[in-house]
Parts: structure tokens; sequence; C-alpha cells
């Protein structure tokens, strides 16, 4: 799986490192200067589901943007300001991002007496140090760590120092839009993490060294994805979306089950009245098993607002 999918499907890999110190100090001290971006097209898509007494909007997000990236439009914010709940993949709030600091260290470190690159070959090892060189990090930074937690680091790092920021993902900012306002969680930061840690070591270092050897395709492949994201084309949103998915396991570990879970909660949360704003990542809301294909399912119409 090419990481750019990752952005549009997991948000505790980046909540991880918009909350971490570290990372930010990292960010701070070799980000190359960006000009502001500005959304071009129709702007991102928005759906509705509705019935008689409860309105659902679907927002589809990206968990890391450019800094100056212009997406928030009167649509938007009219779904936003008239919804009294926002619920998001997961808990973004200040004492959650804490906790899953926390429990970042508790998954995400190997045994004592292990260290990363005494689990990978002499072949592997070269690739490693050349990747860690390009993000100015010596070989040993990583070697606490669990191949999975290196692989998402080697992938959100390079970003990072190229401009894209955690602190601008749209999650981040229809938060503080919606100050004041309830808030909700579909999945926990222990449930997405333990989707990577549940993997195999043999498919962690696998992971990792896709992340270490196409670490300069990284930016390219997630700026076609935002553009596609701005524009609000969820047809080759998809395309390049599937261009990463090409593990059929990861695809329904990371994508179809977890779209099948939140149709039912969708179809749940019709039964109470009220208007509802969904932020999750847009690659749950494009191409085949998506969200709306599985509410359709179930006979339950979405149709887009935008």
């Amino acid at each position: 799986m090419k990481r750019p999918s990752l952005f549009a499907l997991t948000a505790a890999p980046l909540a991880l490192f918009a909350a971490s110190p570290a990372f930010a100090d990292t960010h701070a001290a070799s980000e190359a200067a960006a000009g502001p971006a500005t959304a071009t097209g129709t702007g991102p898509a928005l759906w509705k589901v509705a019935d008689e007494d409860t309105t659902i909007y679907l927002f589809g997000t990206v968990h890391v943007l450019p800094k100056g990236l212009e997406w928030y439009d009167t649509t938007i914010a009219t779904a936003l300001e008239g919804s009294e709940m926002i619920v998001t993949e997961i808990p973004m709030d200040s004492a959650s991002e804490a906790q899953l600091a926390q429990l970042t260290q508790t998954k995400g470190l190997l045994p004592a007496g292990t260290t990363l690159r005494s689990l990978l070959s002499a072949e592997q090892i070269t690739a490693y140090t050349a990747a860690m060189a390009k993000i100015g990090a010596p070989a040993e930074a990583f070697d606490p760590l669990k191949p999975w937690l290196a692989g998402l680091t080697l992938s959100i790092l390079p970003l990072m120092q190229q401009g894209y920021d955690p602190n601008s993902g749209v999650e981040k900012i229809l938060l503080a839009k919606a100050a004041g306002k309830a808030t909700g969680a579909l999945e926990t930061a222990e449930f997405q993490l333990g989707i990577f840690d549940g993997m195999t070591q043999e498919a962690q270092i696998a992971f990792m060294m896709e992340a270490a050897t196409g670490i300069d395709e990284i930016k390219p492949m997630l700026d076609r994805m935002v553009a596609e994201w701005a524009e609000g084309d969820a047809v080759q949103l998809a395309e390049v979306m599937n261009e990463g998915m090409s593990d059929p396991a990861v695809a329904e570990a990371l994508l179809y089950s977890r779209n099948a879970n939140w149709a039912e909660w969708i179809d749940t949360r019709l039964d109470t009245p009220g208007t509802v704003f969904v932020a999750v990542g847009a690659g749950h809301l494009a191409g085949a098993k998506s969200v709306q294909d599985y509410l359709a399912l179930k006979g339950i119409t979405v149709s887009r607002v935008k």
C-alpha cells in the first residue's frame, strides 16, 4: 500500500504527529518554504443522508494538508453550523491526543534488546539507511521502533519537511470552527493503531520498506490526491487511492470493513432526531465499497450536496 492512501484513510497516525512536540520540532527545523495554495473547482464533496427528523452530513477529509489551502466554503460552513454534533474517526481533543502519544509508546516500541535494523537484511538496511539520510536522520534513530511505526514516520516526516502540516488537516479546522458543539467518534485511536500493530512482522517490514524506497514519490502522489479532493472529484480520487491499495487484506482492514461498520452506525443514528456532521477520511467516501455503497445495500439514499 502506497503511503498517501493513509492520509485519506486513517486519522490516528497524523493525530500522533500533530500532537508530538518531538515531531513538531523536527518539522519546524526542516520545513521547506511553501507558498499558499488555493482550492479550485467546486471544492471538496459533501453528501447527506436524511429522513423525516434526522440529517447526517458526510464530508470526506484529508488528514494532512499544505498550509494555506483554502477549502472551507459557504456550503460546508452552513452544514457544520447547522449541526448539533461533529463526529470524527477518533477523538481529537488535547486529552485524547496525549493518550495517543502514550499508547504509541506502548504499542510502537520493540522489546528491549531488539533493534529495528536487526530485523532487516543487508539489502534492506542499505535502502533504509539511504531513506533516513534523506530526512536528515541517523540510521540508528528509529532503532527502538517497530517497523510499522518507523514506516509511518518515514511517510509523514518528508511531507512535513515539504510544507504539509498535520495541524492544517481538515478535522483540526472543522473542530476549531465547531468549538462548543458536541463531539463524537466512530472509532478509537487504539483500534486504528491496532490495525498496523496487528500486522505480521514480515508485513510490517514490507510496509516500512515501501515507505523507504518510495520516499521521493510520497509528496507527488499526495499532491495528486489533494488536488482531486479539492476539486470534489470523487471518481478520480478513488482512482488515485486504488493505485495504492494493492493488498486485498490491507484494503479490507483499512477500508472496506470500516466502511461497513460506519454505514451501520449511520443507519442506527438515523433513529435519533437531530443533525450531525460526520467528517472521515475522503477515501471512505469514494470508489467501490464506499460508505455510500454500504448504505445503498441497506436501502438508504445518499444525496450529494456539493
